[in-house]
């Protein structure tokens, strides 16, 4: 048996998310049933993370178990046949026994995408589009508070299944940029972890930041606090992208 390390890459439009569902309608299930046809035998996959529904990933990283002599190069070409129009093999080679696509991760990078103004049918499903004007100095502003470790706690969302007020929610927020080109502004997050629905509420503080919903007091009240709210907006997920999975 050999681990398996791959990089994929989806459209998250066409799914119910990554992890698996019982409809069979997310990307770890479609993945597992194409390994299934290749390898002959069921493999389970384990996913650096999990992306919600309408999410999109360009470095999603996932680990299995199989018994393959043929090499990675023909297992790529493998698990590219035929599969669902909208994922994506970027790579896949051998694995060290003790890699875990989760467990041995040691940070990850998303980018939220928002689109000034009306978007068209082809940037509509992979950005949030704003019609009002955003003052990008206050949003820069924002930004640069929110960068640093600090207890993210009312920057999550409970998802059911976390321990709620017990949670250790204090991440090391390394960078948190904001990108403007023309219309489109691109805010990148790294940190050494995030929290259920993280990028998403970091980006709604953002964007309410430059409409003037809120100022640097109300983000530095959040974050002291620790309370969620309902003035801090989760972004709509199809404007979300994990980039890369960083590991040593």
């Amino acid at each position: 048996m050999t681990r398996w390390k791959c990089i994929c890459a989806y459209d998250g439009g066409e799914f119910s998310g990554w992890q698996s569902q019982p409809g069979g309608a997310a990307v770890q299930d479609v993945l597992e049933a194409r390994l299934a046809a290749v390898l002959g035998v069921h493999a389970r996959i384990h996913g650096s993370g999990r992306t919600d529904g309408g999410a999109h990933a360009s470095g999603q990283v996932f680990h299995f178990d199989a018994a393959w002599p043929h090499g990675a190069e023909k297992l790529a070409a493998a698990l590219r046949h035929r599969l669902h129009r909208a994922i994506q093999i970027v790579s896949i080679r051998a694995a060290a026994p003790g890699f875990h696509a989760r467990f041995s991760a040691r940070g990850k990078v998303y980018s939220y995408h928002v689109h000034l103004g009306d978007a068209d049918p082809f940037t509509r499903p992979f950005c949030w589009a704003i019609l009002k004007p955003l003052d990008l100095a206050a949003v820069r502003a924002s930004a640069a508070i929110l960068e640093g470790r600090h207890d993210f706690k009312a920057f999550s969302a409970l998802n059911g299944s976390e321990p709620g007020d017990n949670a250790d929610t204090v991440r090391s927020l390394r960078r948190l940029e904001v990108h403007v080109r023309g219309r489109s502004v691109r805010v990148v997050a790294e940190a050494d972890g995030f929290l259920y629905k993280m990028v998403r509420r970091l980006a709604g503080a953002l964007v309410a930041s430059g409409e003037g919903k809120l100022n640097p007091g109300d983000i530095r009240n959040f974050l002291s606090s620790g309370v969620r709210t309902a003035r801090i907006e989760t972004a709509p997920a199809q404007g979300l992208f994990l980039r890369r999975v960083l590991y040593r």
